[in-house]
This record gives structure tokens, sequence and C-alpha cells, in this order.
């Protein structure tokens, strides 16, 4: 595992990068990032600040154990949830409070490979899966480098009310998925909410999440002709499947990485 001090940097660039008011993906307080420190513990963004703009005192060190005996227990009233999360607290000194999603973050970090999750709410996304045919709409894929970045299929999140309630929803769907296709998803969509990108490295989240907007604008304009015309199930499996296809993903986290490296 990379040392602490380059998580955080990478996290910091990561969030900054989705909170870059020239991609659209998030504004003011919008989204939150993770990424994991330890078996013990991981980072994630502090409630109200800035990804944009986000700073290393931007982030909250929280505990494995306490965030997932929060998920995990009973359901809390909202004053019970604001108490777990400053119980979650890896430093109960440390002046900024978690954020609410602090609960699927934690879920999320435990999954094999992942490191780093970023959430974000861009316009384009939230378009589709802010309106009534959202669920139908993104029922299948649409081109080959949708399926070599983002997965066989998407992992559609009904609406929940965030905090826990939400985390334990992303928590079944994602088990499900896994059932389903014998891998966890890459990325969630969250139905009046927003995207969830996760990947073994920073660089793993803005593929997924940069695919998954150019997917939501290409889905937009297909419905000026006609409709998707989604691949069909064979077309996936042969595309996700096929030797080739896992070379250029590998090529493409090669390419994040050095990009990263090069700054």
């Amino acid at each position: 595992m990379a040392s602490l001090e380059e998580i955080v940097q990478n996290l910091i660039v990561l969030s900054r990068w989705l909170g870059d008011p020239a991609h659209d993906y998030a504004i003011l307080g919008e989204g939150n990032t993770s990424a994991r420190c330890s078996d013990d513990t991981f980072l994630v963004k502090a409630s109200g600040k800035h990804l944009g703009s986000i700073e290393q005192d931007g982030f909250c060190e929280v505990r494995f154990d306490r965030a997932l005996a929060a998920l995990n227990g009973p359901d809390l009233s909202d004053a019970e949830v604001r108490a777990a999360l400053l119980h979650s607290k890896a430093d109960a000194s440390s002046a900024v409070m978690p954020s609410v999603e602090t609960f699927f973050h934690a879920f999320l970090l435990t999954l094999p490979g992942v490191q780093y999750v970023g959430h974000c709410h861009p316009a384009a996304v939230n378009s589709v899966l802010c309106a009534r045919g959202a669920r139908a709409a993104l029922e299948g894929r649409l081109f080959p480098d949708e399926i070599v970045c983002c997965g066989p299929a998407p992992c559609f999140i009904e609406y929940t009310d965030p905090g826990i309630p939400l985390a334990r929803h992303v928590r079944a769907r994602f088990i499900e998925y896994e059932a389903e296709y014998g891998e966890w998803p890459k990325m969630a969509l969250m139905q009046n909410h927003g995207l969830i990108a996760l990947g073994k490295t920073m660089g793993d989240v803005q593929t997924v999440t940069a695919m998954a907007v150019k997917t939501a604008r290409i889905l937009l304009g297909t419905f000026a002709l006609g409709g998707p015309n989604f691949l069909t199930p064979q077309q996936v499996n042969r595309i996700h499947t096929r030797p080739d296809e896992h070379y250029r993903r590998k090529q493409l986290e090669d390419a994040q990485k050095s990009k990263h490296n090069a700054r």
C-alpha cells in the first residue's frame, strides 16, 4: 500500500478533479471522496467542504470498525446518526465532521481491490437519473468503451434517504450485482442523486467517472433519434471478456498512473 502522504495527495488531486468547475461534476459542497489508509482507518471528505478547493484538513480519518458497526446496527434517529459519525472519527479531537455518506464509503472500501471512492453529481448523469424513465434508459450498454471502463452493466440504486439507509441499500444492490455478474460493480447510479465510482487507484475513479458522464450525454442524445439501441447481452459479454479489451483496460490504467506521476 502507498504511504499515507501519497494517499492524502492522491485524494486531494482526485477531489479537486471531481470539483473542477470545467467538468461540471460537482459544485458548492456537493459530492464526497474517500481513500483507504490501512486495515483500520480511511479518509473521507468532511461535511460541507468543497471538492474543488479542498486541502488536507478537509478530510476526516474514520475507523472502519465504528462506521461499519453503525451500518450493521439498528435504525438510528438523525441525532443518533450524528453521534455515530462523531464516534467513528479516529481522532475525537478533530474539528471536522465526516460526511453523512461515510457509511457507504466504509462498505465500498472493504471490497476487494478498492482503495479510492469518488461520489459526485454530474449534470449529464443526473439529467438521466432524475427522469421518470431513468431505470429503462439505463437497462443496457451502448458502446464498447463504456463496457471496458464501467463494466458489463450499470448498478442502479433506487432513491434512498442519505446516510445509513442509503448505505444499506448500496450494500444490498452491490451484493446482488456480484451474485449476478460474478464481479463487483465499478460504479453505481443512484436515482435522483448521482454517481459513485470506485477503483484501486484514483485514476480508476477518474476513468469510470469520465466515461459514465460521456455515456449519459450519448444516452440523452439517442432520444433525439428514437431512443437507445442497446448492445445485446451476447455482444456485451463478448466485449467484456475479449483478451484485447483486457489488455486495453490495463493500458488505460497505466496511462492514468503515468499522467499522475508526471505531475
